[in-house]
């Protein structure tokens, strides 16, 4: 298993790689120049010239990648154009934010969508069925910001139960409750969004096993039917769910740029709007970067979870590795 990890990790390394130079070219094509955000464009040309010369932007296209690809592996993604902050302390201090509203979301999102699922298969065309498929049709359909939307004019707005945005009350004392309280809508979008999904999945998977051979064997030997569906079934109804469940985070983290956004949540979502409109492109790439990096680590991590949780993998790649 640690071969299998260690030769994902250097497959994972070219890629990054790839990412760091189209995510540069991109940023070289995108209109406008950042020049123009930062000082009043009427300027003299003498002026401008002196500031792009002083952000760097002065060189060919090449010398500048390999400045920043060298200051990236020293560990630096740069400054800020505009607030002259380190691009990575600025990532640092709003990923808490945002690890904390993806994962509890993912997290409701599994322990909801997971026993739904389940008894819907296991009670199928039933009324618990029909309710879960709807929901779950509802929790696709229904577009995120339409959601955050609806939900701020329901409970913000008009009930005045929760408020509107933010992480924590002005000039409050920012502790738990405060905190709990303006995560409630943030929370329930996402975790709408993903129980969504990932209950017809189960489902689907489900109702693929029930229908085996060995179920209606355990069936015949006379065991209950709680213990053929939770302990022979869903074992392995929820083997190709560990997939979906692994992309769910990457997912998260782009719906994250919305929810944030809608609710002022100060995450990484709101810093990457915030970014885009101000043209700053030290700190877009460094943004873009550490996606792809989220992105790959979540993609690692479903291997591993996928054959710890199938045992057949592990075997096959036992023999690969002793042939």
């Amino acid at each position: 298993m640690l071969k299998y990890v260690l030769r994902r990790v250097l497959i994972a390394l070219p890629v990054l790689f790839g990412v760091t130079v189209i995510n540069f070219i991109i940023m070289r094509m995108a209109p406008g120049d950042p020049v123009d955000m930062l000082v009043n464009p009427k300027l003299p040309a003498e002026a401008l010239e002196a500031k792009r010369i002083e952000l760097g932007l002065d060189g060919p296209a090449y010398e500048q990648y390999l400045s920043w690809l060298g200051n990236l592996f020293q560990g630096n993604l740069g400054y800020s154009m505009i607030t002259y902050q380190p691009v990575g302390q600025a990532i640092l201090d709003r990923m808490g934010p945002t690890l904390l509203l993806m994962g509890v979301s993912l997290i409701l999102g599994v322990l909801l969508a997971i026993p739904l699922g389940v008894l819907s298969a296991s009670k199928q065309y039933s009324k618990l069925d029909y309710f879960a498929v709807t929901g779950s049709f509802l929790g696709i359909s229904i577009p995120n910001f339409f959601l955050a939307l609806a939900l701020i004019y329901v409970f913000a707005l008009n009930l005045k139960l929760l408020p509107s945005g933010g992480m924590r009350e002005l000039g409050g004392d920012g502790g738990f409750l405060d905190v709990l309280t303006h995560m409630i809508l943030p929370t329930l979008v996402l975790t709408a969004n993903v129980a969504g999904r990932n209950i017809r999945y189960v489902r689907s998977s489900m109702l693929e096993i029930l229908g085996q051979d060995y179920l209606r064997t355990a069936r015949a030997k006379g065991l209950k039917e709680f213990l053929v569906v939770n302990r022979h079934a869903m074992r392995n109804a929820l083997i190709p769910i560990v997939t979906v469940l692994g992309m769910e985070i990457p997912i998260l983290f782009g719906g994250a740029v919305v929810i944030e956004q809608i609710f002022s949540w100060p995450g990484i979502g709101q810093l990457t709007m915030s970014s885009i409109m101000s043209r700053d492109y030290s700190m877009i790439m460094g943004l873009n970067l550490v996606a792809a990096f989220i992105v790959i680590a979540a993609n690692l991590l479903t291997d591993v979870a996928y054959a710890l949780v199938d045992p057949r993998i592990k075997n096959s790649y036992r023999g690969a590795a002793a042939k």
